[in-house]
């Protein structure tokens, strides 16, 4: 087939999801065209060294503060939520255009909100030419599931302001977008259920027998691991040592973070006082940078191999007090045979048992002992590691998880040719 894959940030290696699946579908085969935007410097070499690797076609542009900027202060007098304009860049919708022009694509895979707009106007584009132009719209996360849990768990005053301004028109602007495109589809059961649940409330308010349509397609399309770049390694583990892992900027992140060093921890350090703990992941702010300031916290930050890390540590722990989709950070950790610790939040996507490929908790006192547990017998550390190593090769690989998305894009290139 040949794909147009657009996704609104550049889908370097630490966004996995665009990575491997557009590096998946090339590997299967098939001609990949990538439209995308980059900010920094460093991530348009990153794009441009991946594109050649793969030989991947690429269409890109900058996405500048100022733009960025400029997207936000428009959007505020709108009804479009801000995620939804923070990626708008229109020289990329015309390069994209000119691509279409040239050549015939049999699919476009629009990923996340913020990519939205650009499925839209080449949707607008395909009927007024009459253009059969089949469109997968990639959610990835409901955003409003996310907002709607940060108003009420975020540990940032500002981050529980931002999501509550703009979670009403986030909800019906997804409610609506749902039933846009060919396809939608979203990283698990939980970001589905709750797109369906925007579709009815939307319908709602404008319902009338002449707008009545079939149920939206929605289909949960999960995400993968890295299983060759994330493995067991020969590094020795260090003893007592407990990494939490992830984009530390995100609030999300940044709230898990807090809720660990300041609540769960010090439940370990009453019965293991040297167990020290690493923090490792992108931009970390202030609220984490503090939390070094007691000498068993090492706020690590940026690093080039995140593998390096899970592969010493004796414990991964993901503590999430709000969050949406799949958890990357757990499918790493598991690849690398690090046991895992996490709630029912961070494991609600995941078929994985608890007490066979990982240990979950839900009170601070079930997180904290099943991190004892851990830190105290060896052996349970190495079955829970290769159980858990077990479950993402069997259930986490990305050619297999490109070959269901693969055979979605047929499906819906088949419905779209019966019109």
């Amino acid at each position: 087939m040949n794909i147009l894959y657009i996704v609104p940030y550049a889908p370097t290696i630490i966004r996995t999801r665009p990575y491997h699946l557009i590096r998946a579908l090339r590997q299967r085969g098939h001609r990949v065209t990538v439209g995308t935007l980059w900010e920094e410097d460093s991530e348009r070499e990153e794009l441009e060294e991946f594109t050649r690797d793969y030989d991947i076609q690429l269409v890109a542009s900058h996405l500048g503060k100022l733009r960025i900027a400029g997207n936000i202060s428009r959007g505020l007098l709108t009804n479009v939520p801000l995620q939804a304009r923070y990626c708008w860049e229109s020289r990329l919708l015309n390069k994209i255009k000119n691509a279409l022009h040239k050549e015939r694509f049999d699919i476009v895979h629009i990923e996340h909100l913020r990519g939205a707009a650009y499925g839209l106007a080449l949707r607008s584009m395909a009927r007024q030419s009459e253009l059969n132009l089949p469109i997968l719209w990639d959610s990835v996360d409901c955003i409003s599931l996310l907002f709607e849990q940060a108003v009420q768990y975020s540990r940032s005053r500002l981050g529980r302001w931002m999501a509550r301004f703009d979670l009403r028109r986030t909800r019906a602007y997804e409610g609506w977008l749902v039933k846009q495109f060919d396809r939608v589809i979203v990283t698990s059961t939980r970001d589905r259920q709750a797109l369906e649940r925007l579709v009815v409330e939307e319908e709602k308010k404008h319902f009338s027998k002449e707008n009545q349509s079939t149920d939206p397609q929605i289909q949960v399309l999960s995400n993968g691991v890295d299983l060759e770049g994330f493995t067991p390694g020969d590094l020795i583990r260090r003893p007592n040592t407990v990494v939490f892992s992830g984009k530390l900027s995100y609030h999300a992140n940044v709230s898990a973070a807090l809720y660990l060093v300041e609540e769960i921890l010090p439940r370990v350090w009453e019965k293991r006082p040297n167990v020290q703990t690493w923090l490792v992941g992108k931009n970390p702010p202030a609220d984490i940078q503090r939390l070094a300031h007691d000498p068993r916290v090492k706020v690590i930050g940026t690093v080039p191999d995140l593998q390096i890390y899970l592969r010493q540590a004796s414990v991964a722990i993901a503590p999430l007090t709000y969050g949406v989709g799949i958890q990357n950070k757990i499918l790493e950790a598991m690849a690398c045979c690090t046991p895992v610790v996490a709630n029912s939040l961070g494991t609600s996507a995941l078929a994985a048992l608890p007490g066979q490929d990982l240990l979950v908790g839900d009170s601070t006192v079930e997180l904290a002992q099943a991190i004892l547990s851990l830190l105290e017998d060896e052996r349970l550390c190495c079955q829970i590691g290769k159980n858990g190593r077990n479950f993402v090769e069997q259930n986490h690989n990305w050619d297999a998880i490109a070959s269901r998305l693969e055979g979605m894009y047929l499906e819906i290139t088949e419905v779209k040719k019966r019109g």
